[in-house]
């Protein structure tokens, strides 16, 4: 029989829907529930992608003995931590501020009024291995419930006051300057893998942030870490060699073998990074790693009303990476005896094999420079194994559509375009936003979720903040002011419900919201950029395209909040010290008059994508009503560039040639 999650939409709490646990979904009904039975509430926290989350289901949510034990003492609650990444940041610190460490599957106990006093991560259903069995640990706490509940509810009290005291953000008075990008730059080069490339050891994570600060601020030594962590992971088996897109991360040094689940997160801005690595170096293998991820997404996670999913399983058939792997044999089967062969040897795939059960993950930077394919066979024999696989059962897909991560992979996609000149990716923008516009922007504020034509949850910080900006790069690829006007009004939306006018920065939540038991301001920076980073980010490119000097004000007001923060630890704010490169650089605007669809105006742009210039503005227009076109029209038909570095402006010019040397370097003043 279902119990409380069968009518939710979350593929995780579906997950759990038919668990003898009496579950049920974060919301009034199961928190009046916990207060009126005075019962400590079992929080879990995961996601559907989430490995020891199935793990942990399997071991102790389908038990008939830990059901009893929860039923009895507890009300158990589940949550989807993407779709609510609030709950998700705030418990996710009692755990670690409990044990030192945090993951997920999440297991925290609360008191009815919401504190924690105890938590951790997966426990299995009995003790092994040094960690404490489920059942047991169930069992104790409930008897402490009994006998000392005043002990506990004493030490969730104490708790939260010292969550509280470390949410607190001590504001700086002035704008950071460029010696916190500094003292970044040489903690990674300290942490830099000189073989393998990445920033630390084992387990090793996508390093988008890192790379991206050290394009644009990097001597050409830390561009070489840089490169060097790009190849890395594309060589390695996080890359999926034959689908396109990276796993979350690898669980070696080499990146070798993967946890194999696959993020839109990850992978949206993955693409942008190699995106931009390519206009810095014009190194074919960065595009060809950006249009594949770019393509995965496409192909693999996109919905058919215009939005993208949020992530693919790690398992298939109850097992971790079986979709991706392989034996010899198989890959005979696949391509026939010699091209198999010669596959094996270019891919690393072996009779011994890499990876569980004598398989092996497919990887390129074992391949003897003999065994190397051709280009052209290298494409053909990837795809030809690529649909002989996609026979395979599919790991599960969480087909949810998530706004904050579907901003990024506007952005992707937009920049795609751009950069790769693909039509098909601006047509994959263009819905997109015209998706979240449709779907998530409702009686003037955005929504979190969407799943099966049902959106729910209002929006967070990060939400607004990340479609606003994926807005400014799709305006910059066809140029309709309408995006930018609905951009103008997230934005000030933005500054309504999060924005703090008296120390600066951003709350990740409204102050309205009640199941909270105080609101956070995020600024760690960790797989996806921070609240506050993606509102800094958004507002100051917006503020440029519209002279908002409110946005301009806002986004440099958080940097100056944090920015204590940016001297004491700036390894944890390299997506926010990537804004304050934005903030500090002279800007660059190119402002182009004339018809988008006018092929002079095409060539212009071509020139423009061709090249890396960070924090460059962007903007074509046939008429004036722009504030970076005002006064500055067309010439006979003839459209003309406008080139300002900071407040010196060159002569407008009509030609590419002209174009090229203003963007090489700077204007003279007129």
């Amino acid at each position: 029989m279902p119990n409380h999650l069968a009518e939710s939409l979350s593929p995780y709490l579906l997950q759990h829907a038919h668990n003898p646990v009496d579950w049920h979904p974060w919301g009034a009904e199961a928190l009046a529930k916990a207060r009126a039975e005075q019962k400590p509430i079992f929080l879990s926290i995961g996601y559907s992608a989430c490995h020891w989350c199935h793990v942990m289901e399997r071991e102790s949510f389908e038990n008939p003995a830990v059901a009893e034990v929860l039923n009895a003492h507890f009300v158990s609650i589940k949550v989807d931590r993407e779709e609510r990444p609030d709950l998700d940041d705030l418990y996710m610190d009692a755990v670690q501020t409990l044990t030192g460490r945090g993951g997920w599957p999440m297991s925290v106990w609360l008191t009815p009024d919401l504190e924690p006093f105890y938590g951790g991560t997966y426990f299995p259903p009995e003790s092994r291995g040094g960690m404490p069995g489920f059942i047991p640990l169930l069992t104790r706490i409930a008897e402490l419930w009994r006998e000392d509940r005043p002990g506990l509810v004493g030490q969730a009290g104490k708790l939260t006051a010292e969550l509280r005291r470390q949410a607190e953000v001590e504001a700086g008075a002035d704008l950071p300057g460029d010696d916190r990008i500094e003292a970044a730059l040489e903690q990674l080069r300290r942490g830099f893998d000189g073989t393998w490339g990445g920033f630390g050891a084992a387990p090793k994570f996508p390093q988008q942030m890192a790379v991206e600060l050290i394009l644009a601020r990097g001597t050409a030594r830390d561009q070489a870490m840089a490169l060097r962590t790009l190849d890395a992971m594309w060589e390695g088996g996080m890359y999926d060699h034959l689908g396109g897109g990276f796993s979350r991360y690898s669980v070696d040094g080499q990146w070798l073998v993967p946890h194999f689940e696959k993020m839109l997160y990850d992978n949206a801005q993955l693409a942008s990074c190699y995106l931009a690595a390519f206009q810095a170096t014009g190194e074919p293998r960065y595009a060809q790693v950006a249009r594949e991820t770019l393509d995965y997404l496409l192909r693999d996670l996109r919905d058919p009303m215009g939005g993208f999913h949020s992530s693919e399983d790690a398992d298939s058939e109850g097992e971790e990476g079986k979709f991706y792997v392989f034996t010899p044999p198989e890959v005979w089967e696949a391509l026939g005896r010699a091209d198999g062969e010669r596959f094996c040897a270019a891919f690393g795939i072996t009779g011994g094999g890499n990876f569980e059960q004598g398989r092996s993950v497919a990887h390129r930077f074992s391949c003897a420079p003999a065994d190397r394919l051709a280009p052209e066979e290298d494409r053909a024999l990837r795809e030809k194994l690529r649909l002989w696989r996609d026979r395979r059962v599919r790991p599960g897909k969480d087909d949810k559509v998530l706004a904050a991560w579907n901003g990024l992979a506007l952005s992707a996609m937009a920049r795609g375009h751009q950069v790769l000149g693909e039509p098909r990716y601006l047509a994959a923008a263009q819905a997109c936003g015209r998706f979240l516009r449709d779907a998530l922007w409702q009686d003037g504020r955005l929504l979190r979720v969407w799943r099966q034509g049902r959106a729910h949850t209002p929006g967070f910080l990060e939400d607004d903040a990340a479609v606003i900006e994926g807005l400014v790069d799709l305006y910059e690829s066809d140029f309709d002011a309408a995006w930018l006007r609905w951009a103008e009004a997230l934005g000030e939306g933005l500054l309504a419900r999060y924005h703090d006018p008296a120390a600066g920065g951003f709350f990740s939540t409204e102050a309205a919201q009640g199941d909270l038991i105080f609101r956070q301001k995020p600024g760690f920076d960790n797989a996806l950029p921070s609240g506050n980073t993606l509102a800094a980010r958004a507002l100051l490119r917006l503020s440029r395209h519209l002279q908002r000097e409110d946005f301009r004000l806002a986004a440099e007001g958080t940097l100056r909040c944090f920015g204590p923060w940016l001297a004491r630890a700036p390894r944890a704010f390299l997506g926010l010290l990537s804004v304050l490169d934005l903030a500090l650089r002279e800007p660059l605007d190119v402002a182009i008059s004339g018809d988008p669809a006018d092929p002079g105006v095409g060539a212009m742009l071509r020139e423009v994508h061709r090249r890396f210039l960070p924090g460059r503005v962007l903007s074509v227009s046939a008429d004036q009503l722009l504030p970076l076109h005002e006064g500055r029209g067309a010439e006979a038909g003839r459209p003309l560039a406008f080139i300002c570095r900071g407040r010196a402006c060159a002569t407008p010019v009509g030609s590419v040639e002209s174009l090229a040397d203003l963007l090489a370097g700077p204007p003279a003043p007129m």
